[in-house]
């Protein structure tokens, strides 16, 4: 028989997923596909991640309806980190005459060399790729492999579209829609057992506009994708960006308001940040200081930031929806370097205020300096 592993969190799987599996099942002619959620994946620490078990389940619904796909949960029962090799070896003894395939995209064979034990994964299986939007990418990682290698590897043609199981996830937690990113049936899985949702952040949307929920919802997007090259929880990163702007509209004598003073000399376009913090701790029952600061400072920084701090300062200035001049050359080295594009955004901001007339808080300047100072 031809059989191909799979292996991935799959939190959640998605459309791409599902896609995948189609599209190699067709092209190496396969007799079976087994999809092997992780346990817990050695990449995926801090992510908002649901039960083995809930995945186990949204990939029973997901692949059903494709002949020849199980779900197996050896890496499940197994527990402890989720490497490859061992699950590639596991199959390979249970299917030793059979010619084995082992599913990867081209973002996890552009870092395959530095896997656990490669060598003994291409003992077991070949690898069968495909590409993620950039066709062009697959072909250079693949000359990278052969010269690597020297092994087997086979392209299967798909050409995968943008979607993401971050964005899907950070979606549901703040209770938005994400129709589209998953199978239907998974979909109302996830909405009905409120698989990733984060009790009592729903309710911000009453505070907000339509257009400004947008706004939040691209920051919470946006700071989800970005927090776990950064060594920060995704349930921290995605609080705070939900409730950035929980205050942007409440009027002074609002009861969210009640016993809140503002520091003294704040710029009105300022204010909403210690307003937030307030609302965030006395209304929405956030205790976490590192959340609070980065509602706290999410508009003019302020110097020695935390990471989370700069992720949601950054968030709330880069997201999708933003556009200004600059912000495509802020939103590239925000991919690479959080402290420069700190150091640049403030830098802009500084220039902005200041060609307008407009008042610099001090926290904002000294924010700047202390990373001019630091050499970034």
């Amino acid at each position: 028989m031809k059989i191909a592993i799979y292996g991935g969190a799959f939190n959640p799987v998605h459309n791409e997923h599902v896609n995948i599996v189609r599209a190699a099942k067709k092209f190496l002619e396969l007799d079976k596909i087994i999809i092997v959620p992780t346990f817990k994946s050695p990449h995926k620490n801090g992510t908002l991640i649901a039960r083995a078990k809930d995945r186990i389940e949204m990939c029973r619904l997901a692949f059903k309806d494709i002949e020849g796909a199980e779900i197996s949960d050896y890496e499940v029962k197994r527990g402890g980190g989720s490497y490859s090799y061992v699950t590639c070896r596991h199959f390979k003894k249970i299917y030793e005459n059979d010619e084995l395939y082992f599913i990867i995209g081209a973002d996890m064979l552009e870092s395959f060399a530095v896997w656990r034990e490669p060598e003994e994964i291409l003992k077991c299986v070949t690898l069968a790729v495909c590409a993620r939007e950039k066709e062009e990418a697959l072909k250079a990682e693949i000359r990278k492999y052969v010269n690597r290698f020297k092994s087997e590897i086979v392209d299967f043609g798909y050409v995968g579209g943008a979607v993401s199981s971050t964005e899907a996830r950070s979606l549901s937690a703040v209770g938005e829609d994400f129709r589209g990113y998953v199978p239907e049936k998974v979909r109302l899985y996830i909405r009905n057992n409120k698989i990733y949702e984060i009790p009592g952040i729903v309710k911000v949307k009453n505070y907000l506009t339509d257009e400004r929920w947008k706004h939040t919802l691209g920051v919470v997007v946006t700071a989800a994708e970005h927090c776990r090259k950064e060594g920060i929880f995704e349930e921290d990163a995605v609080i705070a960006a939900a409730l950035h702007d929980c205050a942007k509209y409440l009027g002074n004598g609002s009861a969210e308001l009640k016993g809140f003073v503002a520091p003294q000399n704040v710029p009105a376009a300022v204010i909403h940040q210690y307003a937030g913090a307030y609302v965030a701790e006395h209304t929405f029952g956030i205790k976490d200081e590192a959340i609070l600061n980065a509602i706290r400072y999410h508009t003019s920084g302020r110097e020695n930031m935390s990471k989370l701090e700069k992720l949601i300062f950054l968030s709330d200035l880069l997201e999708k929806g933003r556009n200004f001049e600059g912000v495509e050359k802020l939103r590239e080295v925000f991919e690479s370097n959080i402290d420069k594009c700190m150091l640049l955004a403030l830098e802009q901001q500084l220039n902005y205020l200041e060609s307008q007339g407009k008042p610099v808080y001090p926290l904002t300047r000294r924010a700047y300096n202390y990373l001019k100072e630091k050499g970034i």
